[in-house]
Formats: C-alpha cells, sequence, structure tokens
C-alpha cells in the first residue's frame, strides 16, 4: 500500500533551530521535497525547537560541554514523535545518532571554506601584531594560533548577526564564519575574503545540511531519498568516519575534507594542539565507495603519530 504524502491536513513537521540560518536550512529542505513531490507549502509545518547551544551565550561551548549541543533537544522531540524530520548543519552533528534515529538524507553540499570577516582589514595576512581576532571555534582559533602566533584569540558566539555587532562594537577586529552561511543569508558581501583549504582546512562536513528521521518511518525515508545528494553523502561519509574514529566534538580542534573526482576520493585531515603550538595533517586517495575505511585510516595515521595527550593540549 502507498503510503499518503504529506498534505495540509496531515503536514510533515520539519524540527529546527530558531536561528536565521537554521530557519533557511529547514526552508530549503521543504522547498526541495516541495519540488520533488509538487506539494504545497501548506503541506510542511516548521517547528522550531530551542537548543543549549543556543540559549546559553555567555559561556564557551567547552564550558556547557558535551556533544550535541545543538541537537540533543532536536533529537529528543523526533524520537517522541513531536517532529517528523530534524534539520541540521552537519558540521555541528555528533557522529553518533541516538538509538532509533538515521541520518541518511544530504542536500547538495555549499561552499566549504571559512570566511575572514572584519571592518578593517582585507585578510589574516593584513591583521597587525597583536590584533584580536574572535572565534568560538576551537579549530579555527588553534589553527590560526599556528599561523599568527601574535594574535590574540578571544571566545566570540552567537549568530550571524550577533557576530558582525560585536566587530562594530570593537570586542574584536576579526572574527570568521563558513562561507555557506553567509551565502544562504544573502550576506556573502560581509566576507572580506573567503579563506582556501590549503590555507586552513575546514571543519568536517562544513557547509552540508543533513536531515533526520525515526528508523521506523519508511514513508518519511523514501521522502527523503527523493531529495539526497549522493556526492555530498560519499564525502560525509569518509569525513565522519574520520572524525569518529578520532572521538571528536566542538571541544576538540579537528579539520577535514573530502573531494570527489569521478569514483576516487581525496580525503585530507589536521589535528591540532589546542593551543595551536603544533599541527599534525596527512591525507588519503582511494575509490569513493570505500570512504569509511579511508576516513578510518586517515585518523588511525594521525593518532599514530600524535604525542600522547596531543589533542588535550598536553
Amino acid at each position: 500500500m502507498t503510503q499518503a504524502l504529506p498534505s495540509p491536513a496531515h503536514p510533515l513537521r520539519i524540527g529546527t533551530r530558531g536561528s536565521p540560518l537554521a530557519l533557511w536550512q529547514a526552508h530549503e529542505v521543504r522547498r526541495s521535497l516541495m519540488a520533488a513531490f509538487a506539494l504545497p507549502e501548506t503541506a510542511f509545518e516548521v517547528v522550531v525547537i530551542k537548543v543549549m547551544g543556543d540559549q546559553v551565550q555567555d559561556k564557551s561551548l567547552r564550558e556547557i560541554g558535551g556533544k550535541g549541543l545543538f541537537t540533543r533537544e532536536i533529537e529528543e522531540a523526533l524520537l517522541a514523535g513531536g517532529i517528523d524530520i530534524a534539520v541540521h548543519s552537519m558540521k555541528d552533528m555528533p557522529t553518533v545518532q541516538p538509538e532509533g534515529l538515521l541520518l541518511d538524507c544530504y542536500l547538495p553540499r555549499a561552499d566549504v571554506r571559512d570566511a575572514f570577516v572584519s571592518l578593517k582589514f582585507a585578510a589574516i595576512a593584513d591583521l597587525p601584531q597583536g590584533a584580536t581576532v574572535g572565534s568560538s571555534s576551537l579549530r579555527r582559533r588553534a589553527q590560526l594560533a599556528l599561523r599568527r602566533p601574535d594574535l590574540k584569540l578571544v571566545e566570540f558566539r552567537g549568530n550571524v548577526q550577533t557576530r558582525l555587532r560585536k566587530l562594530e562594537e570593537g570586542v574584536a577586529d576579526a572574527t570568521f564564519l563558513a562561507m555557506a552561511g553567509l551565502t544562504r543569508l544573502g550576506m556573502a558581501d560581509v566576507a572580506r575574503s573567503a579563506i582556501e583549504p590549503a590555507q586552513m582546512l575546514p571543519a568536517v562536513a562544513q557547509g552540508a545540511i543533513g536531515v533526520e528521521r525515526r528508523a521506523d518511518d519508511p514513508a518519511t525515508a523514501r521522502l527523503l531519498a527523493a531529495i539526497h545528494d549522493r556526492d555530498t553523502g560519499l564525502r560525509l561519509a569518509a569525513e565522519r568516519a574520520f572524525l569518529a574514529r578520532l572521538d571528536g566534538s566542538c571541544e576538540t580542534p579537528i579539520a577535514g575534507l573530502a573531494l570527489l573526482d569521478g569514483d576516487s576520493l581525496w580525503l585530507r585531515g589536521e589535528i591540532l594542539r589546542p593551543d595551536g603550538s603544533e599541527a599534525i595533517a596527512a591525507e588519503r586517495r582511494g575509490p569513493a565507495r570505500d570512504g569509511a575505511s579511508l576516513g578510518h585510516a586517515l585518523a588511525d595515521e594521525l593518532l599514530e603519530r600524535a604525542p600522547t595527550g596531543f589533542l588535550a593540549g598536553h
């Protein structure tokens, strides 16, 4: 028996954080499903869920601790049946989903690069000695400290609009955002320059949107299969396997990026001491279908080369 499609009478409930970027992502999933099945907008309901990472803004991500700071409450609503799917920025996602949930739908990946944002300077190289740079990302801070140990690095949290206001208030001379997020918000011109991966390898899964569902919901699985982007799935399989082997989280400075060339995959990875005093990088190439194995092998190499306590900064 064919399952009924979502309808105004029985809308598909899409769970999301409430930031402008998160809402854009949820609406993009809705747009994709509308196009795939010729459905009206009223066949969907966007449900905003407050998460710990958004509610606590006066502490660092490390202080409020643990994985899932931007996902836990949304996943709880999904398991409880309060929503039917959850839309996430993949760079925020833990590598293991709660029992009963699956993450197997990705929209086409956007720009993976970091954006350099400043009201005064055009690029990292233009920052004067001792300039203050704000970032909530331990990875970005460690990568910058490695390249520019003279800079003063400070905690810098909040959505895009909040961070821009902090720059205007002089809290910092520059910050970093994801190019994908700025582009999605129609704010690409905010970036003074985009930082190529060769200069700063991005966060694992940066630029990717994922859609999570319940494992026991075949009707929703069929809907999501129609909008899944295979290439993004192959790239993220490698990157997230790499991250999982390293047990990475928001608290760990890890970078990784997979690129596809036909049926071949090129995976680069980097781990850093949290203070940016040292970095270890490597790469792997192989068949795209073996992405998870490549990710595990790359992580194992970095762990083998890293001194004891490297990721803890000891």
